[in-house]
């Protein structure tokens, strides 16, 4: 079976890779493409992949191209993992933010608006060439703003592009141990958008352990998400937010602590591209799980937290469930149907899906909690203006994108935005 990786040259497609060595399952894949347009990136993780393999005897062939036709051709599956703009981009979405006051996070407020509006039209472009190519494909995608980004591609792709995030899994996991139970024997009542979602429930041969967990505060600030939002503040909402949902929470502080990410992966990646070897790669990859949302935290993040194997063992999940039609359950980002009654029907929503070999579908989860169907629904809005912007190009839309998210608070620090960023000079015509 063969596997594309756009984005070939990304820093965790290792994690993709080390998982695929330890797969031994009936059907695995035994070919990975990397693409990328990037060939010094390409090469970097060639050396890294190299290593890994040598451990391994009977290792999935690895193959590099900068041509994406080349790559994709005869692919059964594709994990779309671009960075348009690279990190050089991140790093100037935060700093543009930053400097007109407003969050500059890459995939909430004005940073998500900005990376979405030069991701989505290659992620287009991307679409309609596997639809051309590989048409009995699956494309899997990782690329931020995911929930957006798997929208726009459902254009070309249909139900073919499914799109996930680890956040959600990472969120039930630090849950389930609190609550003294096995993630594998949970269920996880999780409803939302991408970076943007609640979980209302955690159901064990059917009873709901959630409610104990939230009724005693030191079990809840025990994990990630009790600390960082606190224990009274998760007892009024009666649910466990995503972590991402602290920036709508806490803007004020959010934006005070002013931390940009993206400078700082930035320098450290420079340094791992420059001399790659898998210990450099290990090196880098624990620090920079251990600085994730630093800026939310008081203290150092939880060992528990550091092992990575999130995004790439879900991915390896709903693979295996198409290729195999082995049914399993997983919070995915697809289209919503009638799962959320404040969303219409082809809305991506981040709910739990069935997966067999007919893809995935939604499965019935409690509704967004009252409080945040406003966020939700305004979201989905700006989502789509973003959309609409990447595409037409114009100016006025893309004004109206930003304008619209209820992190940016004025239309005015929007134009500014657009006209100022390095990488919006196609938007700053008037």
């Amino acid at each position: 079976m063969k596997l594309v990786i756009l984005g070939g040259g990304g820093f965790r497609v290792p994690l993709v890779y080390r998982a695929l060595l330890a797969d031994r399952s009936p059907g695995r894949v035994t070919e990975v493409a990397l693409f990328d347009l990037d060939p010094g990136r390409l090469a970097a993780i060639g050396v890294v992949l190299a290593e890994l393999a040598a451990r391994v005897p009977d290792a999935p062939a690895v193959t590099t191209s900068t041509d994406l036709d080349e790559a994709v051709r005869g692919a059964d599956f594709v994990f779309s993992a671009i960075r348009v703009g690279g990190l050089e981009g991140r790093a100037a979405d935060e700093s543009v933010a930053a400097g007109c006051g407003v969050l500059g996070q890459e995939t909430v407020g004005a940073g998500g608006v900005v990376y979405g509006l030069r991701t989505v039209p290659v992620a287009l472009d991307i679409a309609r060439r596997i639809s051309e190519l590989a048409p009995e494909a699956w494309v899997i995608n990782f690329t931020n703003p995911a929930g957006m980004v798997t929208e726009a591609m459902s254009a070309h792709l249909g139900h073919r592009v499914i799109g996930i995030c680890d956040s959600p899994v990472g969120l039930g996991k630090r849950v389930a141990r609190a609550a003294g139970v096995t993630l594998e024997d949970a269920w996880l009542d999780y409803a939302g958008l991408n970076h943007l979602g609640w979980l209302r429930g955690v159901h064990v041969a059917g009873r709901d352990v959630l409610p104990d967990l939230l009724a005693d505060a030191a079990r809840l600030e025990s994990f990630e998400e009790g600390k960082l939002f606190g224990a009274e503040w998760l007892r009024s909402l009666g649910a466990i937010p995503n972590e991402y949902l602290h920036y709508y929470y806490f803007t004020r502080e959010a934006v005070e602590a002013g931390a940009s990410r993206g400078a700082f992966l930035l320098e450290q990646q420079k340094r791992f591209y420059a001399a790659p070897s898998w210990e450099s790669w290990d090196r880098t990859r624990l620090e920079r799980e251990q600085t994730y949302m630093a800026e939310t935290r008081d203290e150092e993040r939880d060992s528990d937290d550091l092992d990575g194997g999130g995004y790439e063992r879900v991915a390896l999940d709903l693979m295996h469930a198409i290729a195999s039609d082995k049914r399993t359950t997983l919070i995915l980002n697809v289209p919503n149907r009638t799962t959320l009654r404040c969303l219409d029907s082809e809305a991506v929503v981040e709910v739990p899906s069935l997966v067999d070999a007919n893809g995935a579908r939604p499965i019935s989860v409690s509704q967004v909690p009252d409080e945040g169907v406003g966020l939700v629904t305004t979201l989905k809005v700006v989502e789509r203006a973003t959309i609409k912007a990447a595409i037409s190009g114009e100016r006025a839309h893309a004004v109206k994108a930003l304008a619209l998210h209820p992190l940016v608070d004025s239309v005015n620090v929007a134009r500014r935005i657009v006209d100022t960023h390095p990488l919006l000079q196609r938007f700053s015509t008037p």
